[in-house]
C-alpha cells in the first residue's frame, strides 16, 4: 500500500469517502470481551502501523515506538500486573460502585494473539525540539495521536483494539525493560472480534453515558456559552 498521497493543490474527498470515514470513526470501540484468537496477517498489521506512524508530531519528531508482544509468558506477566492494579483500583470505589466495577471486564491481554505497547521517547529530536520549547509535554500528546491513528486504522481493517490503562507504569516499564527516557503511553490488546458493539461497552453497562456536545462548548473563554 502506498502510504503517501501525491502532492496536489486540491484533493477532492467525495461524499462516499466522507461517509466511510465517519462510519469508521463512530464505529470505533474500546474492545474488552469480544476478541477472537485469529492471527492478524502481517500485511494488515503493517497497514495499521503505517497509519500510526503517519500521525502528526511536534516538530516532526515522531517520538513513538511500537513494541509487539506475542509471547504468552510475557503477556501472562503483564496480565498479573493488571490484576494487581485492578484489585487496588476496585478499593478506590465505594458501595455499589465497587461491585459494579468488579463485574466489568476491563482487558483482553490473554484473549488476543497480539498486544502492542506504544511508547514515547522523551529525548527524540534532541534537547531542543520545535514546538516543545514552551510545552514539553507535546511529545506525549503526539504519541497519543499515533494511538488514535492506530485505533482508527484497526477499525477500518475490522480489527478491535482495547486500551489497558490499569497497570502501574513503573511495573510496565520494568517488564518491557524500557530505558529511562522511554514512557509507555498505551498498552493495547489487538485482535479480530466477534462483533463491534453499537455503543461503548461502559455505556451499555451503565457505568457512564456520553455527555451532550452542547454542554462542552464555550465561546472565547472558559465558561462563556456561545
Amino acid at each position: 500500500m502506498d502510504q503517501d498521497i501525491k502532492s496536489s493543490k486540491h484533493i477532492d474527498i467525495s461524499q462516499e469517502i466522507r461517509d466511510d470515514f465517519y462510519q469508521v470513526l463512530y464505529g470505533r470501540r474500546d474492545v474488552r470481551g469480544q476478541f477472537l484468537p485469529d492471527e492478524i496477517p502481517d500485511e494488515v498489521l503493517t497497514n495499521i502501523l503505517h497509519a500510526a506512524h503517519h500521525a502528526p508530531s511536534v516538530g516532526l519528531s515522531q517520538p513513538w515506538n511500537f513494541i509487539l508482544i506475542r509471547d504468552n509468558e510475557q503477556r501472562k506477566r503483564i496480565y498479573d500486573a493488571f490484576v494487581e492494579a485492578n484489585d487496588e483500583a476496585a478499593q478506590m470505589f465505594e458501595g455499589g460502585r465497587r461491585s459494579h466495577y468488579q463485574s466489568l471486564k476491563l482487558q483482553g491481554i490473554l484473549d488476543t494473539p497480539l498486544n502492542v505497547c506504544i511508547t514515547c521517547d522523551r529525548e527524540r529530536g534532541g534537547p531542543v525540539v520545535l514546538g516543545k520549547t514552551h510545552q514539553a509535554e507535546m511529545d506525549l500528546y503526539s504519541t497519543v495521536c499515533a494511538v488514535q491513528n492506530f485505533w482508527l486504522a484497526a477499525r477500518a481493517e475490522n480489527i478491535g483494539v482495547g486500551w489497558v490503562s490499569i497497570i502501574q507504569k513503573e511495573k510496565l516499564t520494568e517488564l518491557l525493560e524500557l530505558p529511562e527516557n522511554i514512557v509507555p503511553v498505551a498498552y493495547l490488546c489487538v485482535g479480530y472480534v466477534s462483533e463491534f458493539l453499537k455503543k461503548p461497552e461502559l455505556e451499555l453497562a451503565q457505568w457512564e453515558k456520553r455527555l451532550q456536545l452542547e454542554e462542552l462548548i464555550y465561546a472565547d473563554k472558559w465558561g462563556r456559552k456561545k
